[in-house]
């Protein structure tokens, strides 16, 4: 893959008003089962490469991109960067469970930009938001296997700009090590995430349902001994009902020095499905939850 110098095998930039289309049988395969265990990101504390995008979409403004199958990419399948007002739609994401890094969409750096109508089921997060994200609209997702919806991960590199007005909505997992997630790097310098809104969510033998944790390091060389620096704010979790697989069914691990603030956990109904119950919520370093109609497992405060 060293001989491969570009980012993306397909790429979309400085363009505006695009139109992206498969017509329903459009398939981009990007072959990368031979390279998932020569990556690293098996290895914990091991150099993780970054393999190629199947599809880049860089400084684009307006556009559609719809009816398309995207397939065993090496790395991400489809990253939005840089680009506003795009709506994304009718797509079909798919790759081994243990592929790494495979995310299906990752977007960052990117205003209002509309994911809706999709299948996906990959190796790591099926949509992941990114720093600079702002109104972001994701909707009638079906997600598994995977790790998840997730808000992240932020703080790992200096001068992330905020993530603000993220939308999750009607969206269903499946068998993913993650529900709907927020997850900061320990160590990070300072940034903001606020008005992050995850409802009507249904989760079918999901591990960690509802999580933010910003301790999250998946390998070695994280600075565990510093707090993160980003600012959690105003989340809703809403409606979110189904099975989970692991008894810490909602885990809320704010940071030391920066305790999230404004978390809001309405009409939460998770069963746990294995005998060593009962399910338990966690929360650390929480400023001012609130807890509003049915809440299973038993909220903490």
């Amino acid at each position: 893959m060293s001989a491969f110098e570009d980012s993306a095998w397909l790429e979309f930039k400085d363009l505006s008003s695009i139109n992206i289309t498969g017509a329903g049988t459009g398939m981009l395969d990007g072959q990368g089962e031979a390279s998932y265990g020569r990556s690293g990101c098996h290895n914990a504390g091991g150099k993780c490469e970054n393999y190629p995008i199947t599809l880049k979409i860089v400084k684009v403004s307006g556009g559609t991109i719809n009816n398309i199958a995207l397939v065993n990419s090496k790395g991400f399948h489809m990253n939005l960067l840089m680009s506003n007002d795009i709506l994304v739609q009718d797509l079909n994401i798919t790759a081994p469970s243990k592929s790494p890094n495979t995310d299906g969409i990752h977007i960052s750096q990117s205003t209002k930009i509309n994911k809706t109508s999709s299948t996906i089921g990959v190796g790591d997060d099926c949509i992941s938001i990114g720093p600079g994200s702002n109104n972001i609209f994701i909707s009638k997702i079906i997600c598994g296997p995977g790790h998840g919806i997730s808000v992240g991960s932020l703080g790992k590199y200096p001068n992330e700009q905020d993530v603000s007005g993220v939308h999750v909505q009607n969206c269903t997992l499946i068998g993913t090590d993650n529900g709907v997630r927020v997850k900061s790097w320990p160590g990070s310098p300072p940034s903001k995430a606020n008005n992050l809104t995850f409802e009507d969510i249904i989760m079918t033998n999901v591990k960690n349902p509802i999580i933010i944790d910003q301790e999250y390091c998946p390998g070695r060389g994280c600075e565990t001994n510093k707090p993160s620096q980003v600012k959690i704010s105003d989340v809703l979790f809403k409606n979110i009902r189904g099975t989970a697989t692991t008894k810490s069914e909602v885990t809320l691990v704010c940071s030391s020095s920066m305790a999230c603030e404004n978390v809001v956990l309405a009409n939460i109904d998770l069963k746990y499905i294995l005998p060593d119950g009962p399910a338990t919520s966690t929360c650390t370093n929480v400023k001012g939850i609130s807890i509003t109609g049915m809440e299973n497992p038993q909220p903490c405060s």
